[in-house]
């Protein structure tokens, strides 16, 4: 850039990210990389979370400014919207950004009654589910200055099912950092050695937390079928994930997947890993990438997949038809359909070289979309037209 262009760049400008999310997953993994992401890129953040939360010890651990805020009353929490307003002068935040749709009342809360010079900006990470046109929501939703959606599916659900001022609704992809799975460092080979997992045979794999709608125990017993339909192959699964903390339907949930695949006798053959802060290991590790999720809003581990150039077979369901095409990216089954995947693994499995040929294209597609360069971009472009 010259330096008139340098001269008349945008100025980047004190922002706040709220996130009072208790828990661990993509919503709050997403939200702190968002807050890293922008404070490398110049911008003053500063990110308000639950103390003791997971999201505020990872914002800790990765040196992203954050202050503390409790909501017990939700919408007519005037105390706290009081103190967030308190915050945000003190940051001399100029936008809000809410990444969790029970936050917005606060937010909103707090634009109307004590700060309305700030720009309010909703992240979407998850479905809407049920109409909002009702009155309440229609009033929430015209404080937005503006709504982020991740894939264009989601952007026509807000048209159908709010009365959101689609001018406002912009899709911005959620991107990861490309370079850790596109160049990993290792080969499979050391990848499997790091995981103690075994050097030989057929690595088939499923990251995500230990969930029912994540489908581990559908992926346990198609599994089963696999390898009484390959006898004569070496076939592995490899199950990444922990459960969230203070869930205790989860904790059940795990505990069943575990006994099944004892019931099965299948402990030589599953090999179960926690998360890791290095995931590109993982992928690196397997052949095939497996989704099973019952509604997938928007898969960050299927776009890493596709960013590691892995063949996917991904139920078709939720946003995952957006982000995979059928045939050319992945292969999309039916959800819970046991002979779809079976047939769809298998052919990966007796198609090396094609199932190689469609996750290649996925990696090209996840260049092309999924940069966390492109999201910071299209997000800063969003910021400065409000600002």
């Amino acid at each position: 850039m010259s330096a008139a262009g340098l001269a008349n760049a945008p100025t980047p400008v004190p922002l706040t990210i709220l996130c009072l999310s208790a828990s661990w997953g993509g919503l709050e993994i997403n939200t702190v990389k968002l807050a890293g992401w922008l404070l490398e890129r110049g911008w003053p953040v500063e990110l308000i979370g639950l103390a003791g939360s997971p999201l505020a010890a990872q914002a800790q651990r990765q040196g992203v400014p954050i202050c503390y805020l409790s909501n017990p009353l939700r919408a007519v929490d005037v105390p706290a919207a009081w103190r967030l307003r308190t915050a945000l002068r003190r940051h001399g935040a100029r936008v809000l950004i809410v990444t969790q749709n029970q936050d917005l009342p606060l937010a909103v809360l707090c634009k109307r009654w004590r700060a309305p010079h700030v720009r309010l900006v909703y992240q979407q990470h998850m479905q809407l589910g049920l109409a909002k046109r009702d009155l309440l929501h229609t009033l929430r939703y015209r404080a937005l200055d503006a709504w982020l959606t991740p894939l264009p599916g989601l952007a026509q659900q807000v048209g159908e099912k709010t009365h959101m001022d689609m001018r406002r609704v912009h899709v911005v992809p959620l991107g990861i950092e490309l370079e850790r799975f596109l160049h990993p460092g290792l080969t499979t080979q050391q990848a499997r050695e790091e995981l103690q997992l075994p050097a030989t045979g057929q690595l088939l794999g499923l990251i995500g937390r230990f969930d029912e709608g994540k489908g581990q125990q559908f992926v346990v017993e198609a599994f089963h079928q696999l390898r009484r339909q390959f006898p004569e192959q070496e076939l592995h699964l490899v199950l990444v994930g922990e459960v969230t903390k203070n869930n205790q339907p989860a904790s059940h949930y795990r505990a069943t997947v575990l006994d099944r695949i004892r019931e099965l006798e299948l402990m030589p053959y599953v090999h179960i890993r926690d998360f890791t802060d290095q995931p590109q290991v993982a992928y690196r590790a397997l052949d095939v990438f497996l989704v099973a999720s019952v509604n997938e809003t928007y898969g960050m581990v299927t776009i890493e997949a596709m960013a590691a150039g892995l063949p996917i077979v991904a139920t078709e369901a939720g946003g995952t038809p957006e982000i995979l095409v059928n045939d050319e990216t992945g292969i999309l089954y039916p959800l819970g359909d046991t002979q779809a995947w079976l047939t769809a693994v298998a052919w990966c499995l007796q198609q090396p070289a094609q199932a190689k040929e469609m996750g290649l294209r996925a990696q090209q597609t996840a260049i092309r979309t999924y940069s966390h360069h492109q999201q910071c971009a299209l997000t800063e472009g969003i910021l400065y037209q409000l600002l």
